[in-house]
This record gives C-alpha cells, structure tokens and sequence, in this order.
C-alpha cells in the first residue's frame, strides 16, 4: 500500500493506522514521488492527500488512471477539502473513495477494506 502526503505527522498517523492492521505500507511525500513508486512497484492501493508541493493529488490521481501499468491500482483521496465540489472532482477524476481529514482509524480503515473488496457487510 502506497500513502502519499507532504505531511509528515498526516503520513506516520496513516502508516501507523495500516500497520497496526496488518498492511504494508511505502510513504511518499509529493505526487510527482508517488507515481515513480507506485510504476515501479505496483501497490496494492494508493492513498492520495490533495493539496501537495510539485504534484497535487488530483494531477497524480489523472496520471497514475492514464498510465497503463497503474491505472488499474485503486485510489483513495485522504484530504482536507471537504466541499461538495471537491469531493466531486475526486470522483470525476477516478477516485475509488474519498475520505475527509480529520478522520478516525475506523474511517481510515472501513474505506481501505471497501476498496479492496475486504468490508465487512
């Protein structure tokens, strides 16, 4: 599983919360990152935070959905914009969820097992 957040404190909460559930996790801390790790080593899910230095998150959300090695890697937007627009332009640009800061390890984790097929009904 792949977490990218220029935040530090955002990206060792998450590490943590997913560890503690038994995931593996790589970190990285800007978009343009994200996509060179997640081509090269095909995670399992990547979660995006938005608004980040050199590369947003939608940018590299748009990117890593028209690259064939990544555009099959489902996607979760972890972010602090909670407008009703940017929860649709998450969506609109392929987001598979999209969960707003702050948030609780539950959220964090119901929305990561959704997405992989794994919730509990």
């Amino acid at each position: 599983m792949l977490v990218v957040d220029d935040n530090e404190d955002s990206l060792r909460i998450v590490e943590s919360i997913l560890r503690s559930a038994g995931f593996e996790v790589c970190l990285a801390r800007d978009g343009k990152q994200g996509i060179e790790i997640a081509e090269a080593s095909a995670p399992e899910l990547i979660i995006l935070d938005i608004m980040m230095p050199v590369m947003d998150g939608v940018e590299a959300l748009q990117r890593l959905r028209d690259s064939p090695r990544t555009s099959r890697i489902p996607e979760i937007l972890l972010t602090a914009k909670t407008q009703d627009e940017d929860v649709i332009a998450g969506y609109q640009t392929g987001a598979d969820y999209y969960i707003t800061k702050p948030f609780t390890a539950k959220q964090l984790l119901y929305g990561v097992r959704l997405v992989l097929g794994k919730a509990d009904p």
